[in-house]
């Protein structure tokens, strides 16, 4: 049964920075606000034709990524690196934080509640008939994070709250330091309140610790590895020494003495729980935290789900050997040259964590140029779906869309909605349209706390252009 929540397409409002809510030292804390919505524009690089007569339609689904559920009180993450974000060293590193994390599950519940809501496709009036979610489920490969993505998407218990009862974590007002957002402290307490004019919000951390309901999913959803499943932070391989750190009760608060900062995301990726040996606080343990394996996601780390006259192809492009960006190795480059040779008569749609600029690891096989010319030489493969760099790209490729979604993590905090149909001057056409939540609760603040941040909130590159956000992309029909 659906809920009562509204899906909001961003053809019918889009939305965008409203009035100034507050004025710190060096920004202002801007409310969201809704303007005009945003029409789909007609991508003819790869095709020629019109788009406006629809023929024949065939899928309607939604492309969900990066959603980030956070076990915000965790001992194995380092929060603290976030103090060396001038320094290009740490760059792989960040970000570490961010002021809106606690609510993530509430983001997430809520975009769950909009695609169940989502009547038809704006274009074909088709309804829609799965969901691809492509990697980064969780923030650190922590098995209560993991629990509660699955009570998000399939509906049921969702435990933000972590150790001993009560939020015990770099937000709390007494935690040592500025550089935090602390809703239920002063404006003299950190740089997010004084520079940036963040609100003060007591309470907040009670509320948004609290137990909750999802709905799930009225549809069924793909699943895909991404790194911050396979690797801590995203990054930092786990150690024996880790996993163990990862359910005790020793937080780390500083950087450790004596590293080299030429190093940093050397060490870190090597051996994370170094950045542990620093100054700590004592927190509530949690055996709940302990690390996950690709078995406790996905039964195949890359395998076919059929669904109608389309064949979704989901690859794994993690690096085992840790890293942020991804890889491909020849082994997987077989399978799937095999997985597209008897889907030869089906459309096909690659869904995967990293797109072809971040398959870029130098821990792992550089293959991504192999993966484009394979792509390229199958005529019935029409898109590939990816996330991970957290913004809105469409980019066309050889005989192919790329489309690459933003997270529900950052800003914008949205989906996609995609529609394949048939056009009746033979062509194929993809119809894209960015989806919001209602922005109901916690939700709300989730996004209006995103908007806010600095580099990558209203003003970033991460929403894209208009092209990259509602297009219809077309193609040459395949068959």
């Amino acid at each position: 049964m659906k809920s009562a929540a509204r899906s909001v397409l961003t053809t019918e409002r889009r939305l965008g920075a409203g009035a100034t809510l507050r004025t710190g030292t060096r920004a202002a804390y801007r409310a969201v606000a809704e303007g005009s919505g945003e029409p789909h524009s007609v991508r003819t690089e790869l095709a020629t034709g019109d788009a406006t007569r629809k023929g024949e339609a065939i899928a309607c689904f939604a492309h969900i990524t990066d959603l980030h559920v956070t076990d915000a009180q965790s001992p194995a993450r380092f929060e603290f690196v976030n103090r060396e974000a001038e320094d290009r060293r740490f760059r792989e590193l960040l970000t570490m934080q961010r002021p809106q994390e606690l609510m993530n599950t509430h983001a997430i519940a809520a975009m769950v509640r909009a695609i169940n809501n989502v009547a038809e496709g704006p274009l074909t009036g088709s309804a829609v008939q799965l969901a691809a979610m492509t990697g980064d489920a969780v923030d650190n490969t922590q098995r209560n994070e993991l629990t509660n993505f699955l009570s998000l998407l399939d509906g049921g218990a969702v435990r933000p709250d972590s150790g001993a009862p009560g939020y015990d974590g770099v937000q709390r007002a007494d935690w040592p330091g500025d550089i935090f957002w602390k809703p239920d402290g002063l404006p003299g307490d950190d740089l997010f309140q004084r520079n940036l004019g963040f609100p003060q919000h007591p309470g907040l951390l009670d509320v948004a610790t609290q137990p909750f309901q999802s709905e799930g999913l009225t549809v069924p959803w793909l699943r895909c590895w991404g790194n911050h499943e396979q690797v801590c932070q995203g990054v930092g391989v786990v150690t024996a020494a880790l996993a163990e750190a990862m359910a005790g009760s020793r937080k780390p608060i500083e950087l450790p003495l004596g590293l080299d900062r030429d190093r940093a995301v050397d060490v870190f990726v090597a051996s994370p729980e170094w950045y542990m040996s620093g100054a700590s606080l004592v927190v509530p343990a949690d055996p709940e935290r302990r690390p996950i394996q690709r078995t406790d996601l996905l039964p195949f780390s890359y395998y076919v789900h059929d669904s109608g006259t389309v064949s979704y192809i989901t690859l794994d492009t993690v690096c085992d050997a840790g890293g942020a960006d991804g890889t491909i190795d020849v082994a997987q480059l077989r399978w799937l040259e095999q997985r597209l040779e008897e889907a030869r008569d089906r459309y096909v749609v690659i869904l995967s964590h990293h797109g072809y600029d971040t398959l870029s690891n130098p821990r792992g096989e550089r293959r991504a140029d192999q993966l484009l010319a394979l792509l390229g030489r199958c005529p019935n493969v029409v898109l590939w779906l990816n996330g991970h760099i957290h913004a809105n790209r469409i980019t066309p490729r050889h005989g192919f869309w790329e489309v690459t979604t933003s997270s529900m993590v950052d800003w914008p905090c949205q989906a996609r909605l995609i529609e394949m149909f048939r056009t009746t001057t033979g062509l194929l056409a993809i119809a894209c349209t960015m989806l919001d939540h209602d922005g109901a609760g916690l939700a709300g603040l989730h996004r209006e706390l995103a908007g806010n941040v600095p580099l990558n909130g209203f003003d970033s590159w991460r929403p894209g252009t208009p092209v990259d956000r509602n297009a219809v992309l077309l193609l040459p029909h395949p068959f």
